[in-house]
């Protein structure tokens, strides 16, 4: 029967995630802290001698001008993913969990690839279903990518992995230190460069950014899981990056350049450090994160797709989102209100932020 984690069970519950190969960040207690907006519990399955055998982390928050809720659960379960009657025992805890909160739909991406048919036939009979509009997602409009580039860094030295990059790769990392670029980690002081920074990035590739206060959260609450790299030109700040270490991995989670010194090649050089960082921790995996799945040269963004490519990892393919409906009404009318407010959202920030980058560059 499964349990919900109490907070005399936090440090049990956190040596079993970050000891587990499916273990991720986003599954810790630090991550709801991080996210402090949503409700943050865990949920465990024990095995016959008393010991964790699966865990799912779930955020919870309501829906404006709704009595409902949404419960969602990033990259879990935490488990054998093959084990079925360990995942049916913590999804029978997420439908104890929804009938308290009120919620009409759990929503669940694990960290499991698209072709693993055995973990798709388990999360349908367990009644989850895998949406039409989860299988048709190309690019970012998922909660979390479903494409990525992964390393296996596991017992590699640095001179093996350089050798394997792209030779275009190595290129434009020894490019940026003939250039003079230096990377340093950073405390919170550089917030303000990188958040100005990453401001600059989105405006240019049309996204929407997060302010200086989600990460200065992060770096609050996840401690030394987390370091801001950044990258320097004649003492200039010019790019940096985000990164999340937790068990066996390392994962780049946020990064941002500046259009005027994208020639010396910063980002090169960031990305080798954070890999870097990787073999310090003697991880397993380091995580690139987001690529779009339409890899055709005229998408736009192709050029995101070849420079985590040029640095020789694995082209993975997520399995998706998994959808548990408990009010299909609630759900429809969320989804459609919810697809035209970030249209809505992106047009209204990249109206209202581009003259701020304007005024900056004028400034310098």
């Amino acid at each position: 029967m499964s349990e919900l984690v109490r907070p005399d069970m936090i440090s049990e519950y956190e040596n079993f995630i970050s000891s587990h190969k499916k273990g991720h960040f986003m599954q810790s207690c630090m991550w709801g802290d991080v996210k402090s907006d949503w409700k943050w519990d865990a949920v465990i399955s024990r095995s016959k001698s008393g010991d964790i055998a699966g865990s799912m982390a779930l955020l919870t928050r309501k829906i404006p001008y709704l009595p409902y809720t949404i419960m969602y659960s990033p990259r879990g379960p935490v488990c054998d993913i093959h084990d079925k009657a360990v995942i049916a025992d913590l999804l029978s805890g997420v439908r104890d969990l929804a009938k308290t909160y009120k919620a009409y739909v759990f929503k669940i991406d694990p960290d499991v690839l698209s072709d693993d048919t055995e973990f798709i036939k388990i999360m349908t009979e367990l009644g989850l279903t895998l949406p039409n509009s989860s299988q048709n997602v190309k690019n970012f409009e998922a909660i979390q990518p479903r494409y990525v580039f992964r390393l296996n860094v596991e017992g590699k030295s640095e001179e093996e992995l350089m050798d394997s990059f792209h030779s275009k790769t190595r290129y434009n990392i020894r490019l940026a230190e003939r250039k003079g670029v230096t990377v340093k980690i950073c405390g919170k002081e550089m917030l303000p460069d990188f958040s100005r920074i990453m401001l600059e990035t989105g405006l240019r590739d049309g996204f929407v950014t997060r302010p200086q206060a989600y990460f200065e959260k992060m770096m609050d609450k996840m401690g030394d899981n987390v370091r801001l790299y950044m990258a320097f030109l004649d003492g200039k700040p010019i790019s940096g990056t985000l990164a999340s270490h937790f068990g066996d991995k390392v994962w780049y989670m946020y990064g941002a350049s500046s259009n005027e010194y994208r020639n010396v090649m910063p980002n090169y050089l960031l990305q080798w450090h954070m890999i870097k960082w990787a073999l310090e921790e003697k991880c397993r995996i380091y995580d690139f994160r987001g690529v779009s799945g339409d890899i055709s040269e005229d998408n736009p963004l192709y050029g995101l797709y070849r420079f985590k490519k040029g640095f020789n990892g694995d082209f993975c393919e997520f399995v998706g989102e998994f959808d548990m409906v408990f009010r299909p009404a609630v759900a429809l009318a969320v989804k459609h209100g919810g697809s035209a407010f970030k249209k809505l959202r992106r047009a209204v920030f990249l109206r209202k932020n581009r003259g701020k980058v304007q005024s900056s560059s004028k400034d310098e």
